[in-house]
């Protein structure tokens, strides 16, 4: 039996036909029952029900019904007949994490070419150990920013094609419906990457390779007589792209906090969507111009093209900074207006009369 925080729920006939999820426990109506049995802990509470209830009628008057009786029980009870297998398992989740599984791999297979494999075949140079660390540290936020961007990108998309039409009562594509309900996940997938790239980030010292390294860059330091190993760019660098990030993070929180059922239940519409929309651009923008910042100089120093190939801060910018300037057009007030009026009902002359047959 499903067990949520401390109660369980369930009926008292073993011919159940429906399962419900009711915020901290589980209720399984019968077609022909009359009492439900609700558990807490080891007490048994017996409440009556209607003949055939409506599903919406027994979750809306759950908390008004009058306790009627009280039994002690020693263990707990499963109707035979109930099959948990049965149940769908995360069917949102589905999509989010097989894109997540691929552009990681993408994003390792091509990181693993460029730092481990290229010096390894071109020098002879060992440097497998950047597997772990290094080049995961890549992946994570390559990947973070990607399922970012493609949280706003069915936004935009939408948003065209209601232009295009010039009607808000033609159907989207099933293709951009089913994108647009996973949002939430994919958002949420790309708050946990980004906070493993955050943790990654923080153990470098630790690493005994670094250690080693700062040995070898202080003996070099001696060896060329420098007083001091102070790199202005690279210091400014540093300083910006990390505070960028930490930004980014905050907000990222935010949202991730805000998407709680908990905390969004709270919120009306328009503040919703003021926390979904303006903060979640505005997170997509630090976080892009964290990894713009990151890159420096890199983006004209051709020793950076290894075989051929961009640096990964270049692919991974790619696909944020088209969806912020799209974005940024459709906020002119040609275009914001025109849609606004869109959503608001307004239909292009044209499109009056048609059908929502025409959509694709």
């Amino acid at each position: 039996m499903c067990v949520c925080c401390h109660c369980t729920i369930t009926s008292s006939v073993e011919n159940c036909h429906y399962v419900l999820f009711i915020v901290k426990a589980i209720v399984i109506f019968g077609s022909d029952t009359s009492m439900i049995v609700i558990r807490f802990k080891k007490t048994a509470l017996s409440f009556p029900l209607s003949q055939e209830p409506e599903e919406g009628e027994v979750l809306s008057g759950l908390s008004q019904r009058r306790l009627l009786s009280a039994v002690a029980m020693e263990e707990f009870e499963f109707p035979a007949s109930i099959h948990l297998q049965k149940m769908p398992l995360f069917p949102k989740w589905h999509l989010p994490l097989k894109l997540m599984a691929v552009l990681m791999a993408v994003a390792f297979v091509y990181t693993f070419l460029r730092d481990v494999l290229q010096p390894y075949v071109s020098n002879g140079k060992n440097d497998f150990y950047k597997i772990p660390i290094l080049v995961l540290n890549k992946v994570l936020p390559w990947t973070s920013i990607t399922l970012l961007a493609l949280v706003y990108l069915p936004g935009i998309l939408a948003a065209l094609l209601q232009l295009h039409r010039g009607t808000k009562y033609s159907r989207f594509p099933v293709w951009l419906e089913n994108w647009m309900s996973v949002r939430k996940q994919l958002g949420l997938l790309a708050f946990l990457l980004a906070c493993l790239h955050a943790i990654y980030s923080l153990s470098y010292p630790m690493r005994r390779s670094y250690r080693y390294k700062l040995l070898n860059w202080a003996y070099q330091q001696v060896q060329h007589k420098k007083e001091s190993a102070w790199v202005e760019d690279d210091v400014w660098r540093m300083e910006i792209y990390i505070s960028l990030g930490i930004l980014g993070l905050g907000i990222l929180a935010l949202l991730a906090i805000s998407s709680l059922p908990s905390v969004s239940d709270t919120l009306n519409w328009r503040e919703f969507q003021c926390v979904q929309r303006t903060l979640g651009y505005t997170a997509l923008l630090l976080c892009t111009a964290h990894a713009l910042v990151y890159g420096w100089k890199k983006w004209v120093e051709l020793k950076q093209y290894v075989w051929y190939t961009p640096p990964s801060f270049i692919l991974a910018c790619f696909l944020p900074a088209m969806v912020l300037l799209v974005k940024a057009v459709l906020v002119m007030p040609c275009l914001d207006k025109r849609l606004d009026r869109i959503r608001h009902g307004w239909e292009r002359p044209s499109r009056k009369g048609r059908s929502d047959k025409d959509s694709l």
